[in-house]
């Protein structure tokens, strides 16, 4: 069976521009992180249930997985789909760390729903395939498109490329799952400071190194205050950048 790879990505920046009821708006830059990858691959099996195999911490119908194929299979309605996951488990061997701000189990959806797509020819256009994904997680669209770099507005769903070199980053993560609704709760109640419209858009059209050159951390990204707020055991990196909402860390490679 083919192997495919689900990239994890980092945010070179991450400022909050508002908010659309409970959820944060915001401008972000999205970039691949190459040398860091889950694998997935489809292989046969005896049981009926859909089945995914690898090691989780979550149960199953918590699985971003779970819930990119329960949307794909209200969205299409495809017999093969269902019949296929009779017959087949999806295998995930993870190497991206989880609660680490990497973007894993988005990439991990996405990376399921462009398999099945793929396999099952179910001739989803790949801004279907993103529509899908959204349901799924803000970060979805971002690893459905595939893109290098991306600069990702609105609460995730709007992802416009970048055109740059991919950077070679280095990644370290502390072993400290952090809560995303937690460290924006945080955010809003003790931080709370969104960006002007100008500012949001001088940031989108700078290079990714640019940036990483010319801001400190905590400029880079408004939820690196609020994750050291809400979590006093994260401590700080000098010279490294945070990625979302943690607990991730990184640096271009010398």
């Amino acid at each position: 069976m083919t192997r495919y790879r689900a990239y994890a990505k980092v945010n070179i920046f991450l400022k909050i521009t508002g908010t659309r009821g409970e959820y944060h708006t915001l401008s972000s830059r999205f970039m691949r992180v190459n040398s860091l990858f889950d694998t997935l691959w489809f292989e046969n099996k005896s049981t009926p249930e859909f089945e995914i195999r690898g090691n989780f911490d979550c149960e199953i119908h918590s699985n971003t997985i779970y819930k990119a194929y329960k949307y794909l299979q209200s969205a299409t309605r495809s017999d093969k789909l269902s019949s296929f996951f009779e017959n087949n488990a999806v295998c995930v061997e993870k190497q991206i760390p989880s609660f680490a701000g990497l973007g894993g189990g988005s990439s991990d959806a996405a990376t399921f729903l462009r398999m099945c797509n793929e396999a099952l020819d179910l001739e989803l256009s790949i801004d279907e395939l993103a529509e899908i994904g959204a349901n799924v997680g803000a970060d979805v669209p971002f690893f459905v498109y595939g893109y290098d770099s991306a600069n990702v507005s609105g609460i995730g769903e709007i992802v416009e490329p970048f055109n740059e070199p991919l950077l070679d980053f280095e990644v370290t993560t502390p072993s400290l799952q952090i809560s995303t609704p937690a460290v924006y709760r945080y955010y809003r109640e003790h931080r709370y400071l969104p960006i002007s419209k100008e500012e949001a858009s001088r940031l989108e059209a700078t290079s990714s190194k640019e940036i990483l050159a010319s801001i400190n951390s905590k400029e880079a990204n408004d939820l690196y205050s609020a994750a050291l707020g809400c979590y006093p055991e994260l401590h700080e990196k000098e010279g490294w950048f945070f990625s979302g909402s943690g607990s991730s860390f990184f640096r271009i490679k010398e």
